[in-house]
């Protein structure tokens, strides 16, 4: 139930997780947005927060009639560092309002695009609207689901390498359990599923937005030579070397380890080496799992690379030393939560670890925290910069969420080391049953008692008309019919002639009966009963932690976020609000003398909506036939800028332009025109502060 929770939780965040977030921000354009030139210029150029990926037709230039104003052919003009791109306009261009369209791939894989304008001599009406593409990229039906295969991704990467990691640092004996090696299985099923779908929505992701897109070759081509598809496909081979690894350490190595297990008196080896009575086999088991260390973390190593080179590591500052961290990083996270999954599944599904595995796998956690933590905490500052932006930023407020869940995990995780301890303090003694395991207390070397696992063989191969072994106490009604049900399958006519398939039947019927005590027992031991419950909890977290960790990595890093912001505040209005002006007027005719009341919002550079109302001395709406405002910047010898008001249908003296561009800030002197009658006019000026 608590998984289900947890997953439930997990769908609600993808679900409503917008668009990602632009990585690479535009911090400055020439034209500027919303300017004012007096020549046309010969290109448009794009200042960038960092690296981008364009093709020709990135960036688009439209005139006021909505045709293309650019050649097409993008040109990187960028020096000593700097990210800018640039496209070369057509010759002559006629005056008013042109639309700059851009998109591009930022370079930790994201989608990124915009929109401004620039207009020559004079700002005008434009019937240019930004292409469709642009506002789909990264968002509707396609983001979603590449939101959900960057989650999956994830999650199959930390049941695989967790999984995996948990049976050669910690139980190895836990190679031949069904239940780690579909929990590993699903892992690597999940992360190459989620990595050929991540592959496939590459092109309508970052280009058109529509699903239909997946299925065009051309555009897989063009992706695989980008560096997230490169990524895409490298992590896709090594996926086929982790295929081999997981086919032989729950293959050819857990056969070994079974056949090397019991020793000749029956006793059962631990999670420890082979006995000292079987050198030969203990060293080919020990050469193997050698071997498979080094290509398993090989393999894994590589696959965490994978995201490394495609994501924020491999952006911003400091990337050599970023990328092997984030290397790190991903490595501690999946041998730590991973882990914690396959322990729950040794727990509720068996078979029960011993003391020594779990002891170990605390070891490994407690590693595992402490590198999340450094590296955790060097990232943290690379992609926030300062304690503002972690409250100021959404990657920052994602991040400080992201560090609580941690540390309710660490919290758990206290209370299973809590139990851990007492599984090493209190031996457990059953007694054995048919083909089960008995654990028993040893006397390790350092003087603590601990559990030692031996397996009695529940049928003999060599008595095949004999009982196997029951226990002292087991006398039940279900065992006392199968026993009866038993003889009589073995002797159905009493001439020593047995029934193969009812015997068959019932074998079948006592390994389920069998099944079911060694289940009883293990939920009635108060020591892994309380592990369990406390491991089943972390676990649900993780997912949930899983999920804000990959809508972290869609998010814009504060560092960058903060870049972007000073960018366009040093060309953009610091304007705390509207501006609002009172200007008195006398046209010098009758009902001549009233007051204009202007709101210009919000009063910065670029786009603003202006409004007037005009009133009589008295206070009653005073309407004039014609109101008329113009801007003049005397600073920049710029203007006069002519404003078209148009009267607000029924009000009376109410006046509106809803498209006043004004290119820069400064101190701006308004002009207000007045008419009362054919003959009655006046211009009142008045200075506003924009920006």
């Amino acid at each position: 139930m608590a998984l289900l929770t947890g997953g439930l939780a997990l769908l609600g965040i993808l679900a409503t997780a917008g668009p990602a977030a632009a990585h690479a921000a535009l911090t400055g354009s020439d034209p500027a947005d919303g300017s004012v030139v007096r020549d046309a210029p010969r290109q448009v150029t794009l200042d960038f927060s960092e690296g981008v990926a364009m093709s020709d037709d990135s960036i688009r230039v439209l005139d006021p009639h909505g045709k293309r104003a650019d050649t097409g052919a993008i040109r990187d003009t960028g020096t000593g560092g700097k990210t800018q791109r640039a496209v070369s306009l057509k010759s002559s261009l006629s005056k008013g309002t042109y639309t700059v369209a851009w998109q591009a791939v930022s370079a930790d894989s994201h989608p990124v695009s915009g929109a401004f304008t620039f207009s020559v001599k004079e700002p005008s009406e434009t019937s240019a609207t930004v292409p469709q593409q642009d506002e789909n990229a990264g968002g509707g039906a396609v983001g979603t689901l590449y939101g959900i295969g960057r989650y999956a991704a994830y999650a199959g990467f930390v049941l695989l390498v967790g999984g995996a990691g948990f049976v050669m640092l910690c139980a190895p004996r836990a190679a031949s359990s069904r239940a780690v090696q579909r929990l590993t299985v699903t892992g690597w099923v999940t992360l190459t599923a989620a990595t050929l779908a991540l592959l496939l929505l590459r092109t309508p992701y970052t280009g058109s937005g529509r699903l239909a897109d997946v299925l065009d070759l051309g555009g897989l081509k063009e992706v695989v030579a980008t560096k997230p598809g490169t990524a895409l496909v490298s992590r896709m081979l090594l996926l086929a070397a982790a295929a081999l690894f997981v086919s032989v350490l729950f293959g050819a190595y857990a056969r070994r380890r079974k056949d090397g297990a019991v020793s000749t008196d029956g006793a059962a080896d631990t999670d420890g080496a082979a006995g000292s009575d079987e050198p030969v086999g203990a060293r080919e088991r020990h050469d193997l799992l050698y071997g498979l260390a080094i290509g398993g973390t090989v393999v894994a190593a590589g696959l965490a690379a994978t995201w490394a080179m495609a994501e924020h590591a491999s952006t911003g500052i400091q990337t050599s030393l970023a990328m092997p961290v984030d290397i790190l990083h991903l490595l501690a996270v999946a041998l730590w939560l991973g882990g914690l999954a396959a322990l729950f599944c040794l727990l509720r599904w068996g078979p029960s670890p011993s003391g020594t595995a779990v002891r170990r796998f605390s070891a490994v956690a407690l590693t595992s925290v402490t590198v999340l933590a450094a590296t955790g905490l060097y990232q943290s500052w690379r992609q926030v910069g300062t304690l503002d932006a972690l409250t100021s930023t959404s990657y920052g407020q994602l991040l400080l969420v992201k560090v609580a869940l941690v540390a309710v995990l660490v919290g758990i995780g206290w209370f299973s080391r809590r139990w851990t301890a007492r599984l090493s303090e209190v031996p457990t003694e059953t007694t054995a049953v048919q083909g089960e395991a008995t654990e028993v207390p040893r006397e390790a070397e350092n003087g603590r008692t601990e559990s030692v696992r031996t397996d009695i063989p529940a049928r003999t191969a060599s008595l095949p008309h004999t009982r196997s072994p029951q226990p002292p106490v087991r006398a039940s009604a279900p065992s006392s019919s199968l026993s009866s049900d038993s003889a009589s399958a073995e002797d159905p006519s009493g001439d020593g002639t047995a029934d193969p398939v009812r015997a068959a039947q019932l074998a079948r019927q006592r390994d389920a009966a069998d099944a079911a005590q060694q289940r009883k027992r293990r939920e009635a031991d108060p020591q892994r009963s309380g592990l369990r419950r406390s491991v089943l909890t972390e676990a649900s977290i993780a997912v949930v932690l899983l999920a804000v960790t990959t809508i972290l990595t869609n998010t814009e890093p504060g560092r960058t976020e903060a870049q972007a912001h000073a960018a366009g505040n040093s060309g953009t209005s610091a304007s705390a609000g509207p501006v609002e002006a009172k200007v008195p007027f006398d046209t010098g005719g009758p009902g001549g003398k009233g007051t204009a009341a202007l709101t210009l919002d919000p009063g910065s550079r670029g786009r603003n909506t202006l409004q007037v109302h005009t009133t009589a001395p008295g206070g009653r709406p005073l309407d004039a036939p014609e109101v008329k405002v113009t801007f003049t910047l005397p600073a920049k010898d710029l203007g006069p800028l002519p404003v078209t008001l148009k009267p607000v249908a029924g009000k009376k003296g109410h006046w509106k332009a809803t498209d006043v561009r004004l290119p820069m800030a400064g101190e701006w002197k308004l002009a207000l025109t007045v008419r009362t009658s054919d003959i009655d006019q006046v211009t009142t000026y008045k200075t506003a502060t924009i920006g």
